[in-house]
């Protein structure tokens, strides 16, 4: 059958322990070996074996973080190569300096560029040859999977599953005839794996099918109360780190937009926030007050609340700011108050929620998490107002409260640091 996926071939480049040590090897022993042949006396100095040790630390580190995080829906791994391992090569350099530990610049950054190389090339490899083929027992709502794009769907006619596919999709809730719940036997047994299409469509689309409320990973509709603490804490030490050396680039800003156009330099909004609490939300300023048109109350406040694509309320200094999202900066005070965290579903403003809340079945199911500045809808959808796209950005809210966890956070920041380079996903 023509499109299988390949699984001989690509088996080798998908093993962890190869892209580790391919790395280890490139950006670790290449380098320093070729340092100590050039400058034997390196062997004899501190800075080398702290250079050495650092390089193996942040490389390993680094391995071990973007395995985890591209095994996300909808990931395209090359695009996180380069922001996961500036990260753990900036902490081995954090370190250094909090430490006064000596060390060479030149080697350290010799082994990050081939490091980043190597994973370029390996998963440039890998995503050129890979397309997911996967079969689908044709009953039930399973079919509904056929309809997403960038997968070799194959609908199965009769209970028997061709050779060289190693995933089975089925609605687990549908009466099937013995000789198809046969088949879903036989393939578990010989290690195909065999998936409800509802956690398939969930694993391929990022997005919860909005047919009802659904309990997250752990059987529960309450997220993982402990990660809720420590993710509380760890919003906390990183605003107070953050703010010292935010200080100066925030009063900049703000000098900036009361430059740019009449008005307070920080716009302040009442938003819906964590258990449904509203909150006063801290931005800078991107906007001009304008006068709107003649609507009744409610109408009136709703289209006020709104900004849309193109808005001529937006200043000129907004739009950039508004494009890399640097308006969002002061909400650190937001995070200092426990109002809320670097990481979750957006915050609404209070007129709009009580609308969507109205419109939209379970809305209110979003506020069981701490809002964020960022979050998993923003970086897959945008900014968007209307309710059938609000339909869709409450799907990826109530995916990223699902998966509650530490590296769906840490992909969204992965994410959010690209958009603040590229502008991508900030309408």
């Amino acid at each position: 059958m023509s499109g299988r996926l390949p699984l001989a071939r690509l088996r080798l480049w998908h093993r962890g322990d190869l892209h580790l040590a391919g790395a280890l090897l490139l950006g670790v022993a290449l380098p320093f070996s070729i340092a100590a042949i050039l400058e034997p006396r390196l062997l004899g100095l501190h800075l080398f074996f702290v250079s050495l040790g650092g390089s193996i630390v942040a490389i390993t580190m680094g391995a071990w973080l973007f395995r985890n995080l591209i095994a996300f829906p909808g990931i395209r791994a090359s695009y996180y190569v380069l922001p996961v391992f500036l990260s753990t090569f900036a902490a081995v350099f954090a370190a250094c300096l909090l430490t006064r530990a000596q060390y060479s610049r030149p080697l350290l950054v010799s082994s990050l560029g081939l490091a980043v190389a190597w994973h370029y090339l390996v998963y440039t490899m890998v995503q050129r040859r890979q397309r997911l083929a996967i079969a689908v027992v044709p009953f039930g709502r399973a079919e509904s999977l056929l309809s997403i794009e960038n997968v070799i769907w194959v609908r199965l006619d009769r209970p028997s599953l061709p050779p060289g596919f190693a995933m089975l999709a089925a609605d687990f809730d549908q009466d099937l005839t013995p000789e198809w719940e046969k088949l879903l036997a036989e393939c578990a047994l010989n290690g195909i794996s065999v998936l409800h299409y509802k956690q398939l469509h969930q694993s391929l689309t990022g997005q919860v099918q909005m047919e009802r409320l659904s309990e997250n990973a752990f059987g529960s509709l309450m997220p993982d109360t402990t990660y809720l603490a420590v993710k509380r804490i760890a919003d906390l030490l990183m605003a107070l780190m953050l703010m010292p050396l935010l200080l100066p680039p925030l009063l900049l800003i703000a000098l900036l937009v009361r430059l740019d156009s009449p008005g307070p330099a920080f716009f302040r909004q009442v938003r819906i926030g964590y258990r449904g609490e509203p909150f006063s939300l801290w931005k800078f300023r991107t906007m001009r007050e304008m006068p709107s048109a003649e609507l009744p109350g409610e109408h009136q406040a709703r289209q006020s609340a709104m900004t849309r694509s193109n808005d001529r309320r937006i200043t000129r200094i907004g739009r950039i700011l508004r494009r890399t999202r640097i308006d969002e900066l002061p909400q650190i005070i937001n995070i200092l108050r426990g109002e809320m965290s670097w990481i979750g579903p957006r915050p609404e403003a209070a007129v709009l929620s009580q609308w969507y809340e109205r419109e939209i079945p379970f809305y209110r199911y979003r506020h069981i998490v701490r809002p964020g500045v960022s979050g998993w809808a923003q970086v897959n959808q945008g900014h968007v107002t209307d309710i059938g796209d609000i339909t869709t950005k409450l799907s990826y809210d109530f995916f990223y409260i699902s998966r509650f966890t530490f590296w769906i956070d840490m992909l969204i920041l992965a994410r959010t640091v690209k958009t603040l380079f590229t502008g991508f996903g900030s309408r």
